[in-house]
């Protein structure tokens, strides 16, 4: 009943923006003729095949340089593009040729000439998606040299929706863009759990929070697009940000870094052994106040899995480089052991964590050399949209297991005390056995993280970014042209056409997460094929790979080398935790999803609005919240689990 009459009172909201947008569009359509001449040309988006648009009073210009186009709008393939054109596979083909034939690619990955060339080509056709340097600073429409110079601020790969523009996003869609609150409720916010149709484990985003939180470091402050990062895998998260800070949470005895030990575990200091500012540490309990090189972590106690994982890495490789080199001083000892983190980190990205949301049978390679032949850049910047396209939050569950324990998201800001008494190897196992969510389609966004997409809409719009199609062209891939194609439900696809009025004027980070699953992959096809190039570039554009960096030498010799080189997720967990505990980002076979049902608890969940404040560095009322939620599991497996992709895993 309660369900009925909440659909319905969204009902009358959707009928009612749409029928307010109707009368404005019709009221407005007889004077948009005549002040036509009084719009941007530009916001048509007359440019095709990359070409850029420039405007000048009523008249535009297509620059259509190195488009392998020509035309007044770039409109007219050269010989040899169409030639390219028809000779390039289309990506859904690509897509079912690496996901499908398993016995070819058993053959492929056992024969590395093959395995080797095979990689290459990905690398250089994905990455060749993205201009670097981009021309377009964040809060510019043009090139300037201040888009160069400037690293405070993320670069975008579009540039905006020009100002005067007779819609939103461009000439196309209503004069207004939907209720951002009208959005969220009725095809973002989750009514039911659903478990990743890819059994990913809950270790999968516990891993993406914490990698990328090293190269997207937004200056909440001043807001997006200002960042205050390096735009690289640097391992700041671990060491900091700064001089001051990493020399804080250094030993300086033989490289390592400073720990604590608690019930005879190792986890990083205390902040009273490590004078480093924390954010909101002043609401964690005095014992639990660890000092982590990123100053947000300690908020979200999940994520000191991680940083101690890394700690611990950090000070066993220490004493395997102090075993082959006695007389090293202590910066040498620490300085080389970054640089092998680094590299093993690029390793477990490639090779577990990029190979994981893949789906591919194709097993991918983390090396270097396999592109110093090519001229290739070692420099990266990162996009607002690569910001944006992250945010992977609907992958986090409602409830998270620890131990004997279920705790609401909102328990455990603020309270690392489950995470510290249930100790590393439950946590790897825990973590490795309970399912993830889903990503991506409709209602997958659980209430402790609806407020991050409501920000990330609202950015979206704030920055103008181009409509979520132009992307999609941008990557070459085709523009949906209608709703139901994007979606795949007809209630919802009539429902966004009434906001949206046009498929064309579907906002970017509204269209990647609505947009439906593709088929044996995490994601839905425009995260996999817009987000890898930017994934792909970050990793292989690293310093460490280029030719004069690569090599033992750089590393320490053979033996540091030979751990870079053997990197991987169970290497790492093997390595730092007794027991070597079962661990992965897929849920193993023999783990069936057992959904939990709340007897007593709250639907809402204000966790996104408090870390929004700690990041923000506003005052805090709430501390640690012990409110008790009572949850029992169901043998029941649900539907969805079902209707997984059940494939054979054991080539991947």
């Amino acid at each position: 009943m309660i369900s009925s009459y909440y659909d319905f009172l969204v009902a009358v909201m959707v009928f009612s923006v749409a029928t307010n947008t109707y009368a404005t569009d019709s009221k407005e359509a007889t004077s948009s003729a005549s002040d036509q001449s009084r719009y941007d040309p530009c916001c048509s988006f007359p440019c095709l095949n990359k070409g850029v648009c420039t405007s000048s009073l009523s008249s535009y210009e297509c620059d259509c340089h190195a488009t392998g186009f020509y035309g007044p709008n770039c409109e007219i393939p050269y010989f040899g593009t169409r030639v390219k054109t028809w000779l390039k596979p289309r990506k859904e083909n690509l897509h079912y040729f690496f996901t499908h034939f398993q016995w070819l690619w058993k053959i492929v990955n056992n024969t590395t000439w093959l395995r080797r060339y095979l990689m290459k080509v990905v690398l250089l056709i994905r990455m060749k998606s993205i201009a670097e340097p981009s021309p377009y600073g964040a809060l510019t429409n043009y090139p300037s040299w201040e888009t160069y110079a400037n690293k405070s601020m993320y670069v975008r790969t579009l540039p905006p929706v020009p100002q005067n523009c007779p819609t939103p996003m461009g000439i196309e869609g209503r004069k207004t863009l939907p209720d951002v609150d009208l959005l969220l409720q009725k095809f973002f916010r989750r009514h039911q759990f659903e478990p990743s149709p890819t059994r990913t484990s809950l270790l999968f985003p516990l891993f993406a929070q914490h990698f990328s939180h090293q190269f997207f470091k937004t200056d909440w402050q001043k807001e997006l697009p200002h960042q205050w990062g390096q735009n690289s895998v640097d391992l700041s998260h671990i060491y900091g940000h700064t001089q001051e800070r990493q020399h804080a949470l250094r030993l300086h005895i033989d490289g390592k870094l400073k720990s604590s030990n608690i019930g005879g575990e190792m986890f990083p200091p205390l902040v009273e052994d490590a004078q480093v500012l924390m954010d909101g540490i002043d609401k964690v309990p005095q014992e639990y106040r660890f000092a982590i090189g990123h100053p947000g972590f300690t908020v979200q106690p999940p994520l000191l899995f991680f940083a101690t994982l890394w700690l611990r890495e950090h000070n066993r490789v220490c004493d395997v480089l102090k075993k082959e080199y006695p007389s090293w001083d202590d910066e040498r000892f620490f300085q080389t052991t970054r640089l092998i983190l680094i590299g093993e980190t690029l390793k477990i990205i490639i090779e577990d964590y990029v190979q994981h949301s893949s789906g591919y049978f194709y097993k991918l390679i983390f090396d270097p050399e396999i592109i110093h032949d090519v001229g290739f850049s070692y420099h990266n910047e990162i996009a607002l949209e690569f910001q944006l396209l992250y945010r992977w939050h609907s992958l986090t569950p409602d409830h998270i297991k620890i131990q004997d324990h279920i705790y609401a998201i909102r328990n455990l800001i603020f309270n690392p005390k489950p995470v510290v008494e249930a100790g590393m190897k439950t946590l790897a196992h825990d973590f490795s056995t309970q399912f993830a969510g889903k990503i991506v389609g409709l209602n997958v966004q659980g209430p402790a993280t609806l407020g991050v997409a409501k920000q990330a809409i609202q950015d979206g719009r704030r920055l103008r970014l181009q409509p979520f199609n132009k992307y999609r062209e941008s990557f070459g891939l085709p523009p949906y042209k209608n709703f139901y194609d994007f979606v795949g439900d007809t209630k919802a696809a009539q429902e966004l056409e009434l906001l949206y009025g046009d498929i064309g004027a579907v906002e970017f980070f509204v269209g990647l997460m609505l947009e439906q699953r593709r088929s044996h992959q995490l994601f839905g096809q425009s995260i996999a094929e817009i987000g890898s190039p930017y994934s792909l570039k970050g990793v292989f554009s690293n310093p460490i790979g280029s030719p004069a960096w690569w090599k033992p030498s750089t590393f320490g010799g053979k033996k540091g080398f030979d751990v870079v080189d053997s990197a991987s997720l169970e290497k790492l967990i093997c390595e730092n935790i007794e027991g070597c505990p079962l661990i992965g980002f897929e849920v193993p076979d023999h783990v069936t999803y057992k959904p939990f049902s709340v007897h007593n608890g709250s639907n809402e969940d204000n966790s996104s609005h408090i870390l929004k404040k700690v990041m923000r560095h506003q005052h805090v009322d709430d501390g640690v919240y012990d409110k008790p939620v009572i949850i029992s599991a169901r043998e029941k497996i649900s539907d969805t689990e079902q209707e997984s992709d059940r494939r054979p895993r054991t080539e991947l």
